[in-house]
Order: C-alpha cells, then structure tokens, then sequence
C-alpha cells in the first residue's frame, strides 16, 4: 500500500472486535466512505456495522486477507494473542506489505511479539492504544498513543484522525502501550484521589455537587472529577471502562515494573482496590465504582 492509496476509495480496511469501544471506532472509519470486513466472537455486536454495509468474516485470517489495514480492538492479553497467532489468526492471513494495527491495551511484550513475527511476513505491525472510554469513541476524540515504526505511523495518520483527537506517534514497537501503561497508572491514581476527596466532603457535611464545581475549575481540577466525580454521587455506574478491564491493564503495568524493579505503590494500592470490587461481582460496573470501595470502607454512602 502506497502512500497515496491511503484513502476510502483505495483502501479495504478490516476491523476485529465490536465492543463498547471498537464498535464506535469502525463505525467513524465506514461514515469516512471505507469498505470494511469486520469480525467478532459475537456476531449479534457487530449487527449495526453488518447493516451500515460492513461485509462479515468467518475469521481473524478472513479479515486480514481481504484488508490493507486491519485493526483489532479486543479484550484481554490471550485475546490479542488468539487474534494475532494460529491458524486463524491475522499474520496468517496478512497480505505482504499491509499493515495491522492492535488498538487494544496489552503488555508491550505482545506488541513487540508481533511486531517481530508480522516483520517476518513482510506486514508492517503497529500497536495504538487508546484513551477517552466510549465517550471518546462514540464521540471520535480518543487519544492514540503509537508504536512501531515511525514512517509507517504516519500513513495512517488519515484514519487515526477519524477516530481521536490527539495522534501521539511514540517511538519503536511497544511504546504505544508502555505510554498507555503510564496513561493508566496516572488515571488509577487520580480515581483514588476523587473518591477520597468526596468522601472526605462527605464527612464534614458539603454539598458535594458545589465541592465538584469549586475544586474541578481549580488546580486540583481534571477529566476524572469533573466527569466521574458527578456519577459517583448519582449512583451511575455504567461503564464508560469497565472495572474488570481497569484491573487487567493495572496488571501489566505492576508487571512491567515488577520486571524493571520499579516501585509504584499507589499503583499497588489503587490496585488491590480494584481488584476487591472484582472480588465481589463488580467486574462490569465502570472505573467510577471504585467510590463504592471507598464508601463500604468508611462506612457511608454519597449518593442520594
């Protein structure tokens, strides 16, 4: 694929993995004019893409040999690999010289893995994780964080422009996820800090939809309290990310500095935290519910 052929017209573009999030993505991709071949374990998610005239693969491999790009956006860490390897995964199917690109959030590791076994094939293998939940998605103003190799990133800029706002291309094959790896350590952190801050204003009596406003527009302002803050008080819980899928990228990142030496205990706090929701059958409530953590702790409760 030329640098010129970059365009709806030119380009088949395949896409695995129609869940809360990739569903919107490819969606951007189809409205922008390109043919796509989509697959995913549950065929009735990926309906109103198969409606908008997306064609349907029986495969991974499917996918990929009918595509110049193909994008995968899946689940967890075996999920990438069963996309990517095996008889019916992508790389055997993957034309010489088309690119995939993995928009899910894995371990660096895997991304190199591909990236090396994609090389061998003469495919070209980028890793772009993304951030701004399915608010970000549906809305077309995720953050893409790029790995792989540099001149490659940059063909697909065109398409990376459809689905986020901010296209941060951040060196060699596994520096997208390390950078999302930082982005999630920044935002369990920060979760934390909102839900210890509203139930602090609990305890010494605030109106806490005023504490929002006061401190959100302040330095202590950010996304996390301005757009979370407001759910845990309502009670919302739907996921924007879900709790379960929070805890498997909090997980690669203790892996990653487990296997640097590093130490990061908030991150093992937030952590443990997370994992406690897991434990009791919270799995598929939104990052927000950690203030249920918070308030079983402390014994309170900040919604209405």
């Amino acid at each position: 694929m030329n640098s010129d052929q970059n365009s709806p017209k030119s380009t088949h573009v395949g896409w695995i993995g129609t869940g809360v999030m990739g569903k919107w993505m490819c969606k951007h991709v189809m409205e922008a004019g390109y043919k796509v071949t989509v697959f995913t374990r549950t065929k009735s998610k990926a309906e109103e893409l198969l409606a908008m005239g997306a064609a349907w693969a029986e495969s991974p491999r499917d996918v990929a040999s009918k595509s110049d790009l193909t994008f995968s956006m899946v689940g967890y860490p075996k999920d990438i690999r069963d996309t990517y390897f095996g008889e019916n995964g992508i790389l055997s199917g993957a034309k010489k010289n088309s690119i995939v690109v993995d928009m899910t959030t894995g371990p660096p590791s895997l991304a190199q893995e591909i990236f090396n076994e994609a090389k061998k094939r003469e495919v070209h293998a980028v890793d772009a994780p993304v951030s701004g939940g399915d608010v970000g998605a549906r809305e077309g103003k995720l953050s893409v964080m790029i790995g792989g190799e540099k001149q490659i990133a940059e063909r697909l800029n065109t398409i990376f422009q459809l689905m986020g706002k901010t296209i941060n291309y951040m060196g060699p094959a596994g520096a997208g996820q390390h950078t999302k790896m930082c982005n999630q350590v920044l935002l369990a952190n920060t979760m934390l800090g909102v839900a210890e801050s509203l139930v602090y204003g609990y305890k010494a009596g605030l109106n806490l939809e005023k504490v929002i406003a006061a401190i959100g527009s302040g330095a202590a302002g950010g996304w996390a309290i301005n757009n979370l803050g407001p759910k845990m008080l309502q009670g919302d819980f739907d996921p924007g990310f879900f709790v379960e899928h929070f805890v498997k990228d909090l997980g690669i990142a203790l892996e990653e500095a487990r296997r640097t030496n590093l130490a990061l205990p908030g991150l093992a706090l937030v952590d443990q935290l997370y994992v406690s929701l897991l434990a009791n059958g919270k799995g598929r409530l939104g990052t927000q519910a950690l203030a249920l953590a918070l308030e079983q702790m402390n014994n309170v409760e900040l919604r209405k």
